[in-house]
């Protein structure tokens, strides 16, 4: 029997797997998480950034060709896996996700491409490499955009927020506009949406739409409302029904008692 698989998506990169990895030889065990030491203190910023990502651009994993993870290993030279960052967040589009998943570190030469889109958020452990070492080594690794993302307004990265464009090898800064409300906001080119710093929260806005994107508890609410309104109109629906019944029922018994009394 021939077993039938389903077709990629189109313009998936394939996987191309170049031999088996070593892991008793690595130095860092890649199937845990990354953890900093203070990871408490960017811990909710990080989730409601994946949160945006994985509702919106990874379709809660039914995405086949978006990777999106977080704390994860990206290694960066073929001949030495010990060479490797591991962001706050990051996300591939048009990759083949359960490939790169099952070796348990993003390889670029065998996913076909870096990471897309990579952010860090601020810490007191990480907040001076994240804006002095770390652009050069994703300058190497090739992410086409790396944001930093200060939930405390500025106090480890001199600024709330920051996005740099990979344009021809090289980091540029992405404009950054402020709002009379006092939100950043920085297009990026990777999502199609802004990038907003919004009193110490990561957001998304659609300029599109003029809207900001919903996060995954927002549409959660939205779809219980949307349920409950449904529900709302169905009792009403069958109530208006049963009235009209019943009032068909007592116009044919009134017309039944007048025949019988004749």
């Amino acid at each position: 029997m021939t077993v039938k698989t389903a077709s990629p998506p189109p313009g998936m990169i394939e996987y191309r797997k170049m031999g088996e990895i070593d892991y008793d030889s690595l130095d860092f065990d890649p199937g845990e998480s990354v953890e900093k030491p203070d990871g408490m203190e960017e811990r909710l910023e990080q989730m409601a950034m994946f949160s945006l990502l994985h509702a919106h651009f990874a379709d809660y994993w039914e995405r086949a060709d978006v990777f999106l993870d977080y704390n994860s290993n990206i290694c960066y030279d073929k001949n030495d896996l010990a060479r490797r960052i591991s962001p706050d967040i990051y996300i591939a589009f048009g990759v083949d996700a359960a490939a790169i998943r099952s070796r348990l570190i993003y390889l670029p030469w065998e996913a076909g491409k870096p990471p897309d889109f990579v952010m860090e958020i601020a810490s007191r452990s990480t907040g001076r490499e994240d804006i002095e070492r770390k652009p050069a080594i994703y300058e190497t690794v090739g992410a086409r955009e790396y944001w930093t993302f200060d939930p405390t307004g500025g106090r480890y990265y001199g600024n709330p927020l920051m996005g740099r464009a990979l344009v021809g090898g090289r980091y540029r800064d992405i404009e950054l506009t402020e709002e009379p409300d006092g939100v950043l906001k920085g297009y990026s080119d990777v999502l199609r949406v802004s990038v907003a710093w919004d009193g110490g929260a990561p957001r998304l806005y659609d300029g599109a739409s003029g809207k900001y994107l919903e996060s995954e508890r927002e549409m959660a609410a939205a779809r219980d409302e949307a349920n409950r309104q449904r529900r709302e109109l169905k009792a009403r629906t069958i109530a208006i029904k049963t009235q009209i019944i019943e009032a068909k029922n007592r116009r044919l018994r009134e017309q039944i008692r007048r025949m019988e009394n004749r």
